[in-house]
């Protein structure tokens, strides 16, 4: 899913691929020209965040319905606390079942549930058995389950962390254990006690109720730094829409409209501008994102990155948030 491929020669990037995809290489984030090469014969569909939007609220209701404390953190993905509810982890993955039912029963999707004492557990036991899978980790299963776990794992623990952890001779989240927190907290500061205490299985991070999201932005990575300022505005102009369309998708209006441009050699610059009223237009998204190029029209620095962005959001009329 993403950009049209052009036989290998089209521009912009893989949104999301199946696992079947995902076969043959393609992975989210890379240049679509690239996946064509690695998979000429997959079916490449342009995206329809608006229609994501819809489905993905649908699906967080249901959920929200099986939860005592329902926290969603993506588009796609939510934690949930049914401690009340359920008195055993056997109670829980009844319950996760039903769940796995509903969804496929009202919205015809899979879903992958992890279960566990603690959340970041819980996540990595949600990835262990995708698509359509249910992995239980009860309290005494927790030091095997971690054990042989690469670090990179641990959600929040991107490329440069791991890297560092390898040179250290710390590869998974079992050795990562038996560093003291004192050397994870001199190496990562903060972040290093809250390694040690995922890495030990200790994590305590409540799942909490999440108020509204305070901007939608998305961002277009060129293959090559461009000078040329047609194209800088044909991405705008594609990145001001993908911004309605998930607008759209969540029901929500916005205040104001930013644009980030970066250039060679990672210099980034924003700039912003705030509507007089609420709105969810297009058109002023557009116009707005115009008017905040012209600053840039006359640089001749080569383009590494454009974004559009809105913000000071509200729900539309009919939408219902609960505020945390």
């Amino acid at each position: 899913m993403g950009a049209d491929p052009k036989n290998g020669k089209g521009r912009g990037v893989v949104t999301s691929c199946s696992y079947e995809a995902r076969k043959f290489g393609v992975r989210s984030g890379m240049p679509i020209s690239m996946a064509w090469k690695l998979c000429p014969q997959g079916i490449y569909v342009p995206p329809d965040f608006e229609l994501y939007g819809e489905t993905s609220e649908r699906v967080m209701n249901i959920m929200r319905g099986f939860a005592d404390i329902f926290e969603q953190t993506s588009i796609d993905e939510a934690y949930m606390d049914v401690s009340t509810r359920c008195k055993t982890y056997d109670d829980a993955k009844l319950l996760a079942s039903k769940l796995k039912e509903a969804l496929r029963e009202r919205e015809g999707l899979t879903v992958s549930v992890g279960i566990s004492p603690s959340k970041s557990i819980s996540k990595m036991a949600s990835d262990m058995q995708k698509p359509d899978g249910l992995t239980l980790v009860q309290p005494q299963e927790v030091d095997k389950f971690l054990e042989p776990l690469p670090v990179n794992k641990i959600s929040g623990v991107g490329k440069k962390t791991t890297e560092f952890l390898h040179e250290k001779g710390i590869e998974s989240i079992g050795q990562l254990r038996g560093v003291e927190a004192k050397k994870l907290t001199d190496w990562f500061g903060k972040g290093g006690v809250w390694l040690w205490a995922i890495a030990n299985g200790i994590e305590e991070t409540p799942v909490e109720e999440r108020g509204l999201r305070k901007s939608i932005s998305v961002e277009q990575t060129f293959e090559k730094d461009i000078q040329n300022k047609t194209m800088v505005r044909d991405a705008l102009e594609s990145l001001s829409h993908e911004v309605h369309d998930r607008l759209l998708g969540e029901r929500l209006l916005y205040r104001t409209v930013s644009i980030k441009v970066r250039f060679e050699g990672f210099v980034t610059l924003t700039r912003d501008k705030t509507h007089t009223g609420y709105v969810d237009d297009l058109g002023v998204i557009r116009d707005y994102v115009v008017l905040l190029f012209r600053e840039f029209e006359k640089d001749r620095r080569k383009v590494r990155l454009v974004g559009v962005r809105v913000s000071d959001l509200k729900p539309s009329e009919g939408k219902q948030v609960k505020l945390g």
